[in-house]
């Protein structure tokens, strides 16, 4: 029997008519009996379109407020059966069964009920069974039966059957099966995950997926799933890479700390912070993130808590960089920074942001809260003899806020709402203050009065007191090492003041 089939029978019931009568008439044009339900069966008439009532093949009505209308041997033999095979073909004649070559269903919109706050009564309504029915049963038995299960696929049918008088290949209707497979799945687990409470059980579907490039480096294939364009408006510029994507999200992070602070700006390089400053303009808070670290900035990815303005485009403009993020742009700014074509322009819109992180590991998944703590002032354990000066404080909690965002082991500098310089990533936490250091020299900083953040514990005094003999005068740590009173008493010596916040911010 030859794989391409021709369409003489259709089956469509949706609760979705967006885009559905060009398909309708085009099915009537060719002659194929169209059988349907409901709202679906009334939209076909007022089209002036022969349609089969469903009740006139099974005998039945639509029954208990509309929860069973099509599930019935007759509606589902004709889906199910195997052209191919002598013994379908005569059940069917037996049973007088019509044949229904395409099916054209979707779903109730469960997803849709349930962020709209809707009663629990009215999302249990929005559990289809006959539509979810139907796309198994037509994805099944693609061999036969054409499956078209959501509006996206509707122009892929109507081009199909227009320009190819009404047939379809098996590749054609497989590729259509692949997709309502898709749709189902998904259904099932937006369901699944409304009715869990069991957080031993994961179970996630993300509709929209988007090929990239390649990956972290050009030889892999990579991927992004995800709603980009509900984050982002993209301004101009070229596609995002894989690194870029992780930059953003670094990024994104970061100046979520930051959100309610005054003019804050942000440069990060391979996900780290390696500028941030807080000024009283975006100008001058963009020039201070910058004196942080110009070298590391090259490349970087940039964002501002608030509206980049013309004077603020005119210096960014200076500077080659990947990526630049605000909330808003002024008019004057856009076309400033848009004289660069591959740099890419985002406007970042209020979305609120995943709250589990998850990562592959060995054969399968780590999963985590994300961390939502905030180091603020009500939660600092002064340990010192010596009280931190209220501008201290500022500056400790701002080095906090970076320390949390930077790859661990991290020791950040900062001075006046500035970071002076961070030391990043290292096996030893006394290599990265002592990286810390290192670049705060290289690029003329005074460490004299500037505070220090470690995202974890200190088990000796070493580095309190490495820290202390570069200019340090003030030290936030979580605390909680069986050692803390060998760096307290280092201090209480040496007139340093420390704080305890009493939570580690380990970032791996």
């Amino acid at each position: 029997m030859s794989n391409t089939k021709t369409i003489q029978s259709a089956l469509i019931s949706v609760f979705d008519k967006t885009g559905l009568d060009p398909i309708v008439k085009q099915l009537n044009s060719q002659n194929v009996i169209i059988y349907s339900t409901g709202g679906t069966e009334d939209f076909i008439k007022n089209l002036g379109i022969p349609v089969v009532p469903v009740e006139d093949v099974t005998s039945y009505p639509s029954i208990l407020g509309g929860r069973v209308k099509t599930l019935h041997p007759k509606i589902f033999g004709g889906i199910l059966n195997r052209q191919d095979n002598p013994s379908d073909v005569e059940q069917m004649r037996a049973y007088e069964i019509p044949q229904i070559d395409l099916v054209i269903v979707d779903l109730y919109p469960f997803e849709k009920t349930v962020a709209s706050g809707a009663s629990e009564a009215d999302i249990i309504e929005k559990i289809d069974i006959g539509g979810i029915s139907l796309i198994r049963a037509a994805a099944k038995n693609f061999k036969d039966t054409v499956i078209v299960s959501s509006v996206n696929e509707y122009n892929y049918l109507l081009d199909l059957i227009s320009t190819q008088n009404g047939a379809t290949t098996l590749e054609q209707r497989k590729l259509l099966a692949t997709k309502a497979f898709h749709v189902s799945s998904h259904y099932d687990s937006a369901i699944f995950n409304y009715f869990n409470s069991d957080e031993t059980y994961y179970k996630q579907s993300i509709a929209n997926g988007q090929i990239l490039r390649y990956g972290e480096n050009p030889h892999q294939k990579g991927y992004f799933f995800g709603d980009f364009d509900q984050m982002f408006t993209k301004v101009h510029g070229k596609e995002l890479s894989y690194n870029n994507l992780l930059d953003v999200d670094a990024a994104v992070n970061l100046i979520l700390e930051f959100k309610h602070n005054d003019p804050t700006f942000a440069i990060l390089k391979h996900n780290n912070p390696c500028g941030l400053a807080t000024r009283s303009t975006m100008k001058q808070a963009y020039l201070d993130a910058l004196a942080g670290d110009p070298t590391s900035a090259f490349g970087g990815v940039l964002i501002a808590n608030g509206t980049i303005d013309t004077e603020t485009a005119l210096e960014i403009n200076q500077l080659f960089c990947e990526v630049v993020i605000a909330p808003s742009y002024d008019e004057k700014a856009v076309e400033i920074l848009q004289e660069k074509k591959n740099r890419i322009i985002l406007i970042q819109n209020e979305v609120e942001l995943p709250q589990k992180q998850v990562r592959t590991c060995l054969n399968g998944l780590l999963i985590q809260d994300k961390n939502a703590v905030t180091d603020n002032k009500e939660g600092l354990k002064t340990v010192t003899t010596k009280e931190p000066t209220n501008q201290e404080i500022e500056d400790l909690l701002f080095a906090s806020k970076i320390c949390k965002n930077t790859k661990s082991n991290t020791i950040v500098f900062a001075k006046n709402g500035q970071l002076i310089a961070a030391g990043t990533g290292q096996t030893s936490r006394v290599d990265a203050l002592k990286q810390a250091i290192e670049k705060a020299n290289s690029f003329n900083f005074n460490l004299n009065g500037a505070v220090m953040a470690s995202d974890a514990f200190f088990p000796f005094p070493d580095c309190v007191e490495i820290a202390h003999l570069a200019g340090i005068t003030a030290v936030i740590q979580p605390g909680g090492s069986i050692k803390d009173e060998l760096s307290i008493a280092y201090c209480n010596e040496n007139n340093l003041a420390m704080v305890f916040t009493g939570t580690r911010h380990f970032k791996h």
